[in-house]
């Protein structure tokens, strides 16, 4: 039987980028029940995609029980719907086999994860304020995309001067201000910055020089989307959101690094059972953005465990 639910995670702080704010994670969990074994996967509709937490839960519900990992990858295209029924597979597989997900996937046995923590865009002052309370944090990704960003970034750099910081555009930039704005960017070390161009619109990332790596976050969903990334961008991001699971992930991050790209691990704001599976596809990525539930006042149970180390792969209780 496969079922779904709609799920709602309080946030600890109202999370703000460029395209709006939240209060809450929104997220659908769906959940394979056969031969007396359960597996869940999880994954939160972004409406970017033109998804929904209705839409997502009419693609899962219209798919056989009785449906297997390969054959998913044909039947929903790569999305949120996809990507929790794909983990809910792989959850529900290791589970049946009495292993470890990384066992079946043929894996090494992973490490824990040094992630990067996000700051919600806000006033100077706020995001200073922001930036000092979790300056102690080895990574800051910090949420651009507007005019007044400059004013911003310096905010964050006097409140956690050494920290190194990455920051994400969300589409929010032209060509000229990314010029305009990278040599100001290295000059405060930030290391690389997510998406300033429009996805429809990055074609110039391609004819001017980039002296601030770029990251493909929203021009890259799965392995299809490389080859129109070439030249472009220096890094990509992976979601499993976006690739539509772990299975397409995992290939995803090979590919990428075949064709030369870096590979940042990243997600939506989601639960500790969005992050287990993301943490096998982090194992050696250059950047991880795993922080959903350091942002949520309330979590799954038995929570990712997170510390000094990163956050550490799942227990089987979790899943996996």
């Amino acid at each position: 039987m496969l079922t779904v639910s709609q799920d709602r995670f309080r946030l600890a702080e109202v999370f703000t980028i460029a395209r709006g704010s939240r209060s809450h994670a929104d997220v659908v969990t769906a959940t394979l029940a056969r031969d007396g074994v359960t597996g869940r996967g999880e994954c939160v509709p972004y409406a970017r995609y033109g998804e929904s937490l209705d839409s997502v839960r009419d693609q899962i519900l219209a798919l056989d029980a009785g449906v297997g990992r390969e054959q998913l990858q044909t039947l929903l295209p790569a999305g949120a719907a996809r990507n929790a029924v794909d983990c809910a597979l792989w959850d529900w597989d290791a589970k049946r086999a009495g292993k470890r997900v990384w066992d079946l996937a043929g894996l090494a046995a992973p490490a824990p994860l040094v992630t990067a923590f996000t700051l919600s865009l806000d006033t100077p002052d706020r995001m200073e304020a922001a930036a000092r309370k979790h300056a102690a944090r080895p990574l800051l990704k910090i949420k651009l995309g507007t005019p007044d960003d400059m004013p911003r970034l310096e905010a964050v750099r006097r409140g956690a001067p050494d920290t190194r910081i990455i920051i994400d555009a969300n589409e929010g930039w032209s060509a000229e201000v990314y010029a305009e704005l990278a040599p100001h960017l290295i000059g405060l070390g930030v290391a690389m910055v997510e998406q300033p161009l429009p996805a429809a619109d990055d074609d110039m990332l391609g004819e001017i020089a980039r002296p601030l790596p770029v990251c493909a976050d929203e021009s890259c969903h799965d392995r299809a989307s490389l080859p129109a990334l070439t030249g472009k961008y220096d890094m990509i991001n992976i979601k499993l959101d976006k690739t539509g699971g772990l299975t397409e992930a995992l290939a995803l991050r090979d590919a990428a690094r075949a064709a030369g790209f870096g590979v940042m691990v990243g997600c939506m704001v989601g639960s500790s059972l969005a992050m287990a599976p993301a943490v096998l596809v982090g194992q050696g990525a250059d950047i991880v953005d795993l922080d959903g539930p350091l942002l949520l006042a309330e979590d799954r149970e038995p929570p990712l465990m997170y510390n000094a180390r990163g956050v550490h792969p799942s227990t089987p209780a979790l899943w996996g």
